[in-house]
């Protein structure tokens, strides 16, 4: 989704790091073998998952929602030597594609996949995890968000995606569209909530920046 002017946005892209040649070889992957390949991160905002994790120097860093791992891929480039990434999808016939890549990057050993419900996983994860990044069941968001905050430290930082969801967020809600409704919710709990600073980025689907205080 673009928001910007397409020969503005384009300007952005062009005027932005590179996308490295795995992930262009995982974005072409993709398109031939998987399902709905929008769903991907792709270029730009992988970048921009980049630049925030290299900031944050994560130790241990959680994503909700693999897909095909282009934006795990990403996130691990900022992650400490010692660190792990814990991702989790339910569908476990991507589990190949995201484990082919995963061990192609060299993060291969410190990126562990987990299948199945993220609403059972994540209490049975007990690392501390400085970065988040939420990319999976709309409905599910603020789910995630109650289950993670309380054992989150001072400093750890939530990204959260598609939360501006095709510019449905500021249109007239159809009674029937769930996912816009949670996500309607979701944004005013995380920019009211007493525990976090939040900032919603206009970048390609919307992504928020939120810092535990």
């Amino acid at each position: 989704m673009h928001f910007l002017p397409e020969n503005i946005d384009q300007y952005a892209v062009s005027h932005s790091q590179t996308e490295p040649e795995l992930l262009q070889q995982l974005t072409k992957e993709t398109w031939q073998k998987v399902l709905a390949p929008r769903m991907s991160s792709g270029h730009y905002q992988g970048r921009v998952l980049s630049m925030i994790s290299k900031l944050i120097n994560p130790k241990n860093i959680l994503e909700i929602g693999t897909y095909t791992g282009y934006a795990a891929l990403c996130l691990a480039e900022g992650m400490q030597q010692n660190g792990i990434l814990h991702t989790i999808d339910i569908n476990e016939e991507l589990y190949d594609i995201q484990r082919k890549y995963f061990d192609a990057s060299g993060f291969g050993n410190r990126m562990k996949q987990h299948i199945g419900n993220a609403v059972e996983i994540i209490p049975r994860l007990t690392t501390p995890f400085d970065l988040i990044f939420i990319d999976a069941d709309k409905s599910n968001y603020a789910t995630y968000l109650k289950l993670l905050l309380p054992s989150l430290q001072s400093g750890a930082v939530i990204l959260s995606d598609n939360v501006l969801w095709s510019g449905k967020v500021v249109e007239q809600l159809n009674p029937k569209d769930k996912d816009t409704k949670a996500l309607l919710k979701y944004n005013k709990l995380l920019n009211e909530h007493h525990k976090l600073e939040t900032v919603l980025l206009p970048i390609r689907d919307g992504l928020t920046i939120s810092r535990v205080k």
